[in-house]
């Protein structure tokens, strides 16, 4: 089993970063191939530059998955290939922080392995997946999907599924989480992001994390 060489994943928010999003034929990493990349880079939380292009995957996108992002064979037939996409991505994002939606299981993956396969190399931001943050900050709803959160914060889902959109969306999604996170970052553990209770010990009250003993930070109370 392939071992990646990556950043870590970070649970607070950061004011500067790249936010990603792929399209691709399907979910499995090892086998599909990417059709979309699309990037914004922020400074201090405002868009500043943004970044998309389609790929050509080299084998034909099912139907099913075309009727989800409404990428088409016909649609990609004369784009790049991924391994003339791949450098500029990496020039665009640079060593900043990436922030997606559900990136950690599905986008990263598919990047970690291009980048290994094309170039030998590892990528090695660290990353913010807001399907985490939004677990955090946006307990009450029942589904924590990008489109549910956009619909949360009452922000347009037109063109959702598509690349460039989805990363149009998350940002939005993204700064307002931030604010949720402002108010409770004194309640969430700094290492993994997990709730800090108060607990007595030997020598007094302190606050430990709820994840322990996976993660054992505590920090005076």
């Amino acid at each position: 089993m392939t071992e990646y060489q990556t950043g870590k994943r970070i649970v607070t928010y950061v004011p500067d970063y790249v936010v990603f999003d792929l399209e691709t034929t399907g979910t499995n990493f090892k086998k599909d191939q990417i059709v979309e990349i699309s990037a914004l880079r922020a400074e201090n939380g405002v868009v500043t530059e943004q970044f998309s292009t389609l790929v050509n995957p080299q084998c034909p996108i099912p139907y099913g998955v075309s009727q989800i992002h409404g990428i088409t064979d016909e649609m990609v037939e004369d784009a790049p290939v991924l391994g003339d996409v791949l450098p500029q991505f990496f020039a665009f994002i640079k060593d900043r922080v990436l922030v997606g939606h559900n990136i950690q299981s599905f986008d990263l993956r598919f990047i970690y392995k291009a980048a290994r396969e094309l170039y030998g190399t590892d990528v090695r931001n660290d990353y913010l997946d807001t399907l985490y943050m939004a677990r955090q900050c946006l307990p009450q709803l029942a589904h924590h999907k990008l489109t549910d959160l956009a619909a949360y914060f009452q922000i347009d889902t037109k063109g959702a599924h598509r690349a460039l959109a989805d990363c149009l969306m998350n940002q939005q999604c993204y700064e307002q989480m931030a604010k949720i996170q402002k108010e409770i970052k004194q309640h969430l553990c700094p290492l993994c992001g997990g709730e800090l209770k108060k607990r007595r010990g030997r020598y007094g009250e302190f606050f430990g994390c709820s994840n322990y003993p996976k993660c054992r930070h505590t920090q005076k109370a």
